[in-house]
């Protein structure tokens, strides 16, 4: 899920340098959203681990 969100990043990064920038914040407003949820299921798998006592496998 990160690496959508990267790949919208650069998609956005590449349409403001053509200067596309209905293009480049659209593709900025749906990498955000994408990062965002990307955190909030980083946090609950971490505490969902913490509560079941399980240490993170290496």
């Amino acid at each position: 899920m990160l690496g959508w969100a990267l790949t919208f990043f650069i998609i956005a990064i590449i349409a403001a340098v053509f200067g596309f920038g209905g293009i480049a914040g659209a593709a900025t407003g749906i990498a955000k959203i994408i990062f965002f949820i990307f955190i909030v299921l980083l946090v609950l798998s971490l505490i969902s681990n913490a509560l079941r006592g399980k240490s993170p496998k290496i």
